[in-house]
């Protein structure tokens, strides 16, 4: 796994002679090398810690003129010699030579790179056939070059200037040739491909002998080589025709096997080219509201060394990195969302910056580590952008596993994640008198507790404390450059180094205290056979794979305590040695499976349980195939396909919180998450029912899962964030860790298996995680879910599985919450076999209301009226409404109105003596009863009488609520009150002028008012204003000048006592008199010239 971090860097790049045609032809990256190819010059940069150009090549005009342009370039293997065609048809061939003088950079240490002197050797015009041509890219192996023409033929030269002519190659793939064809699709065998059709693209992989062969019309064909190379036409045989007829770049993952074809459309597909040949999967950005008018064609794709993911850039902008599962690591593409009204082709970001390469993508190169991606912009020659790249842990090779610390590291860092409140990325910059000696990182293994961290870079190693916060070297840096660390494991407090010999060629194991690195401190060192595929650690147990498949598994026994002052001795055992004849692919990663102790069995012999030797292991190939091996006879049991990594969890901590132990791994693949658990048989690997997969867990396709918190029971994940400053260019890229719980899997899993007091145990552990309600909750829905659609299935057993998840449940608070909200996601002519196993609607609502949680009873409501009929929810609802009233509670009480109102509308009695049992008549007179009798006199038919029964009812729980606000003038609520229900303030206020609503006098008013409504924050004068527009809707006259008084607002006043003056001395006179209103007095003056100056005017 890839994930881009920081700023992208610039790499500047001279001026070159050509400015017409300046952009790039050629990029590539070999040895710590960069090579830049432009139409006049060339440039050879450092890619290692240090970018320094080393070397470069400028054509003078003459040159250019005479023989044209570069137009194709290609480097040799061993970087010793550089070809360049010309526009022309001139084949030149530098020299790349180093001078043995270092350069310093920084330091008192000379670095480890050399500048380079660049000389023609060679140059030779290429007898073309034709004039008129066109080239493709160049290809090569250690001898000869390849380039592919327009006439339809590839035209083969050596790296001595030797031209051989042309490959007229046979490129009719039909039945009378005898080539093999595919009948799945992938290739037809009615077509045959134009002679006419010009070459624009080669791909070759010398490892597998192939070369792909890409026509202008679109048409991709694969030719396999003989073992005498490029340079014999027969070498070179064409087999298949691949792709759907519109491929524009095509490369190939040796490693995976799998060829990546990008094409017009925008999308790339992956053909597995191992027969058979298919179609695995396609990619593409459509998925993300960007279809091929946004990015245009595929324009490159470049595989990570490791061939786990792969880069792609467009013709029109930007580029993404997604990995071989499909899941997108990173995109210099802003994300926009589909509702949003910024269109995916706007490339402009709102605040300014720009996005990196939004002129679209030319080339692309990983350095060799994958620490880099360079990138160079369509049609640009001025500068070369670099992306920083972390890696994740993987569970591949012979470094140990990192599931339990989660731990991303990049050239000259660590990114570690914090198990906080909040996951965070911590960046850990490793110390610089390391890894300026010993760049880049290249191995990273955290212990089993997840407390200390070995990092290995070229030589040596060193280890990090993580609560002390404190790095550990090697004393004597002779002794750490003599260790080439190819692996790093934990084995408890001790550190396994696979180290490899360079002056014998040879490997061993080197252990380690993790307390001293220093060679008196060396507990054992083992020789070993090879150089190891894959190693695994378990308790005592070490597991060393070698070339083809031979597995050896040592015991380790140490005597003495581990600590300074002791002197352990350690002892190195051999128990078992396989040799596995297969045919398969080879493994990438191998993990110990520990037996599942009995859960019947006495403490005692749980943990002698542990102690035992693994008899199984778990295999992850290099072509994603899972599968189990029995490690005494050697069988294979195949588990699943496609998978990138995995986890084993069962057996592997110690700590009691471990949530997860009910599990026996995890797996990632396209597919998504999956969780196996183990069967109730005898042997529970050997049962057929064991393999139980949770589909339940599908990462989002932006997140990448890292690894795993036991104590929490879930999955850490990784994805893009990026983050715009005004004084940068380009945004910066952040990693963003989040979090995706498995409990739900685990407590579904222990009730199938009618294991409730375990998984009540489960869940009592984790029911302070702020995800726990949420576990319930999804729980309950994907058991409910699957109950739904087994139609009948099963449903004969008792207790099921949706009672004993209801049962789970109940013990805890969360369970009103969580019934609720599962009803309200899924269809309501389900809801009464949800109800029947948790429990009758009406009866949790009644539980919820007496415990004052009036926010679930509400949600209650509706399924009351769809279970139990209109007016038993809406007697809930009248009860609810008055109590959410008392607790102010007022937005929920105006979803309660509104509730009510159109339940009113909607219910129509069937007959009279029907409705008259639970009627809102009926509701309505048993606590109104005045107020019905009023409103009966007017109804004329038995549905218009209910409807005005019902409204009337709510009407008085209303009016009632603010007749009690307004006479404690509680004014702040009054308002919150009105705009949370809509009741109408200006017909109460009309009608109570009189009433609740008036001022005994205005002095006293407005002490009041200014007490109550606190003027002095910022809500308290809306809510003024608000009430103060209502009192001159109804033109309250006592009111307008209490809350004008206290706003200040004297346009309101001076409009008021210009037509009634004695109002105007009453009012002055009164504000005068009271010593409690001298910070009016300023108003009053105010008011008093303006009230003179108007009537100067009117007299005038």
């Amino acid at each position: 796994m890839y994930m881009a971090y920081g700023w992208p860097q610039v790499i500047p790049l001279e001026s070159g002679l050509c400015p017409t045609s300046q952009q790039i032809i050629y990029l590539k990256v070999v040895d710590r090398l960069l090579l830049v190819v432009c139409p006049s010059h060339f440039e050879l940069w450092s890619s290692s810690q240090h970018r320094v150009r080393l070397g470069k090549y400028k054509r003078d005009p003459d040159s250019i003129a005479r023989e044209g342009e570069n137009v194709q370039a290609i480097w040799s293997p061993d970087t010793k010699l550089i070809a360049v065609l010309t526009s022309s048809f001139y084949l030149h061939i530098y020299k790349v030579q180093f001078m043995e003088k270092k350069i310093h950079i920084g330091g008192k240490q000379p670095s480890s790179l050399s500048l380079a002197n660049i000389s023609l050797l060679m140059n030779e015009e290429v007898p073309f056939s034709e004039k008129d041509l066109m080239m493709s890219n160049i290809i090569c192996d250690s001898k000869n070059l390849l380039v592919g023409l327009s006439n339809g033929s590839l035209y083969n030269m050596s790296w001595k200037g030797e031209f051989y002519g042309a490959l007229d190659l046979d490129f009719h793939l039909n039945t009378g040739n005898g080539h093999t064809k595919l009948s799945n699709g992938v290739v037809s065998s009615s077509h045959s491909l134009s002679r006419k059709s010009a070459i624009t693209y080669l791909e070759f992989s010398l490892p597998l002998r192939l070369l792909f062969v890409l026509f202008s019309d679109g048409q991709l064909v694969l030719c396999s080589i003989s073992k005498r190379g490029l340079k014999q036409a027969d070498s070179v045989k064409p087999e298949y025709r691949l792709g759907s007829g519109d491929a524009v770049c095509a490369s190939i993952s040796p490693d995976q096997q799998i060829l990546a074809v990008g094409t017009r459309r925008g999308v790339i597909e992956l053909y597995e080219i191992s027969e058979p040949i298919s179609l695995i999967r396609s990619v593409s950005l459509h998925d993300w509201g960007y279809s091929m008018d946004d990015t245009g064609a595929v324009s490159s794709i470049s595989w990570t060394p490791d061939s786990s993911a792969f880069a792609v850039g467009w013709k029109l902008r930007g580029l993404t990195v997604w990995s071989i599962s499909g899941c997108r690591l990173m995109s210099t593409i802003r994300q926009i969302g589909l509702n949003s009204v910024s269109s995916p082709g706007v490339k402009q970001n709102p605040d300014g910056n720009y996005e990196p390469l939004m002129s679209g993508t030319s080339f692309m190169q990983w350095d060799e580590y994958g620490y880099r991606l360079y990138a160079v912009e369509e049609g640009s020659s001025e500068r070369i952008l670099a992306f920083s790249f972390g890696k994740c842990c993987l569970n591949r090779g012979v470094s140990g596993k990192t599931h339990v610390r989660q731990v991303i590291y990049g050239e000259d860092r660590l990114l570690v994640v914090q198990d906080t409140d909040e996951l965070k990325l911590m960046h850990l910059n490793l110390p610089v008198s390391y890894i300026s000696q010993n760049w880049p990182v290249l191995h990273v293994a955290a212990s089993e507790d997840g407390m200390y961290l070995a990092v290995a870079g070229l030589h040596g190693l060193i280890l990090y404390d993580i609560r002390l916060n404190r790095w550990r070297f090697f004393g004597d840096v002779t002794q750490e450059q003599k260790i080439q660390c190819t692996g790093l494991l934990w084995m408890g407090k001790i550190v396994v180094v696979c180290n490899y010999i360079e002056q014998s060629d040879m490997y061993e194991l080197l252990f380690y205290p993790r307390y001293h690195l220093d060679q008196s401190s060396l507990l054992y060192q083992k020789p070993l056979l090879a150089k190891p595929l894959v190693m695994d650690v378990y308790n005592d147990y070490l597991l060393v794979t070698y070339h083809p498949f031979d597995v050896h598994i040592f015991h380790v026994k140490l005597s003495g305590d581990l600590t300074p002052s002791s002197t352990p001795i350690l002892q190195l055992s051999t128990v078992r040695e396989l040799s596995i004849m297969t045919a398969k692919c080879h493994p990438a990663a191998m993990r110990f499976i520990p037996d599942q102790p009995d859960t019947d069995a006495s403490i005692k012999d749980a943990s002698s349980s542990s102690e035992k030797e693994p008899i199984r292991c778990l295999i992850l190939r290099a072509n994603g195939e899972l599968s189990l091996l029995d490690l005494i006879d050697g069988r294979e049991m195949e588990l699943t396909e496609s998978i990138e990594l995995f986890w084993v969890t069962c057996g592997r901590s110690v700590d009691k919180t471990n949530l997860i132990e009910e599990v026996s791994w995890l797996d990632y693949g396209h597919r998504g998450m999956q969780v196996w658990y183990p069967s109730s048989g005898v042997d529970p690997y050997k049962q057929e029912e064991f393999l139980q997969l949770d589909p339940e867990l599908e990462f989002d396709r932006e997140v990448y899962p890292l690894g795993l918190l036991p104590n929490a029971g879930i999955v850490v994940g990784i994805t893009q964030r990026l983050s715009f400053s005004a004084c940068t260019e380009f945004p910066c890229f952040e990693p963003s860790p989040q979090a995706q719980t498995i409990l739900h899997c685990l407590l579904r899993h222990l009730l199938q298996r009618d294991k409730s007091e375990e998984a009540l145990q489960l869940a009592r552990l984790s029911e302070e995680k702020p995800h726990f309600s949420h576990c319930l909750e999804w729980l309950l829905f994907t058991v409910f879910e699957a109950e739904i659609s087994s139609q009948n299935a099963n449903r004969n057993q008792s207790p099921s599985l949706l009672e004993k998840t209801c049962d789970l449940i109940k013990k805890f608070p969360e369970y009103f919450d969580v019934v609720v909200s599962v009803a309200r996601k899924t269809d309501g002519r389900h809801w009464a076999d949800l109800f029947s196993a948790a429990g009758r609607s009406t009866e949790l609502f009644e539980e919820c209301f007496q415990r004052r949680w009036y926010q679930t009873a509400a949600c209650y409501i509706l399924v009351i009226a769809k279970l139990e009929g209109a007016p038993v929810s809406q007697y809930c609802a009248l009860r609810l409404l008055q109590a959410t009233l008392d607790e102010s509670l007022y937005e929920l009480a105006g979803e309660l109105v509104r509730f009510l109102l159109r339940s009113g509308r909607e219910y129509e009695p069937t007959t009279p003596t029907d409705s008259d049992k639970l009627s809102p008549r009926f509701l309505g007179l048993f606590l109104f009863p005045s107020s019905y009798r009023k409103q009966s006199t007017e109804a004329r038919s038995p549905s218009f009488k209910e409807q005005n029964a019902h409204v009337a009812s709510v009407k008085n729980i209303l009016e009632s609520h603010a007749s009690y606000l307004m006479s404690g003038k509680e004014l702040s609520k009054l308002v919150a009150f009105v705009k949370g229900t809509q009741f109408d303030l200006v017909e109460y206020l009309q009608r109570e002028k009189y009433g609740s609503a008036r001022l005994e006098n205005f002095a006293s008013g407005l002490e009041l008012i200014s007490r109550k409504l606190q003027m002095g924050t910022l809500q308290s004068r809306l809510d003024a204003e608000f009430l103060l527009s209502h009192m001159c809707s109804v033109k309250f006259k006592e009111w307008i000048v209490v809350l004008a008084t206290l706003l200040r607002r004297s346009e309101v006043l001076i409009d008021l006592f210009r037509h009634d003056m004695r109002l105007w001395k009453a009012y002055s006179a009164t504000l005068e008199s009271h010593p409690s209103f001298s910070e009016y007095h300023d108003l009053l003056g105010s008011l008093g010239e303006k009230l003179s100056s108007n009537e100067i005017t009117e007299e005038t």
